[in-house]
């Protein structure tokens, strides 16, 4: 796939990734997008922004933002003071899916990964995402694990 362009975003992209975030079954009744961008996602974009360890990634095909994932870089004591890549929010474009992109997205975040010293790739999928379960499985990702969160007010 020679035609697809991975970079790090910039806050120009923050409608087009809000929109990918949107234009999913769970992310339709938590994510918003109304004329103006709420200021929350500018701040959050900011702060990824500043971390080194923090790469909010973009594919393009043609300057037409199709695709976007966040990885974070995670140092830990664990496995013998591993470093981590943790990779949340991926997102391809409807009209888009089904084509590889998905799969060279994700390659383009382990190779992110693995110039980073990480030695250890994870992520977590919703329990209601079944299709994105048996993609990560089909690309070799494991099941290890049983994810928990606490949503705080």
């Amino acid at each position: 796939m020679s035609k697809l362009k991975y970079r790090r975003a910039n806050s120009n992209d923050l409608v087009a990734i809000v929109t990918l975030l949107i234009n999913d079954s769970l992310g339709k009744d938590r994510e918003c997008l109304t004329q103006e961008l709420d200021s929350r996602y500018l701040e959050a974009f900011k702060k990824i922004d500043a971390d080194p360890n923090q790469y909010l990634m973009i594919v393009e095909i043609d300057n037409v933002i199709v695709g976007t994932c966040h990885t974070s870089l995670l140092h830990s004591l664990t496995f013998k003071g591993s470093t981590r890549l943790q990779i949340e929010a991926v997102r391809i474009k409807d009209e888009y899916r089904g084509q590889g992109i998905g799969e060279h997205m994700i390659s383009e975040a382990i190779r992110h990964g693995k110039i980073n010293g990480a030695s250890i790739i994870q992520l977590t999928t919703n329990k209601e995402r079944s299709d994105a379960q048996r993609f990560y499985e089909r690309i070799g990702f494991k099941a290890t694990h049983a994810g928990m969160k606490l949503y705080l007010d």
